[in-house]
């Protein structure tokens, strides 16, 4: 019994290791520019974007939203934002992960950011 039992863990353990430990964290968006912005969320440490598929979360002007990920756990996440229609017009690193930032990356270790506001 008690081998079966050391088995049983072993194989539990050695199966789980290889797993990432997920965790969730909530990005809080505020849009403070007088038009509509689109939000995307990328991941530093692997290809991953958030929401994916080629979809964008939407702020309309003065909307605030908590955008709820599940990610990795440690994982480094940065937002990218842009005026509706004019990517040329953005924040953090912009659209396609493709700007450099400061302050515009969170790990994700479960909570939530403080307020982001994408202002003019």
């Amino acid at each position: 019994m008690r081998r079966a039992a050391l088995v049983v863990l072993t194989a539990t353990i050695c199966s789980t290791a290889g797993q990432a430990l997920s965790a969730d964290v909530s990005f809080v968006m505020r849009n403070e520019h007088p038009n509509a912005v689109e939000v995307e969320l990328y991941s530093q440490d692997r290809k991953h974007v958030w929401p994916g598929g080629n979809q964008v979360y939407y702020l309309d002007d003065g909307e605030s939203k908590q955008i709820h990920l599940s990610c990795q756990q440690g994982e480094n996440i940065c937002y990218g934002a842009w005026v509706s229609g004019d990517k040329q017009t953005y924040w953090g690193t912009g659209p396609n992960n493709k700007e450099a930032c400061e302050d515009c990356c969170y790990v994700c270790e479960g909570g939530e950011t403080e307020e982001i506001n994408l202002v003019e």
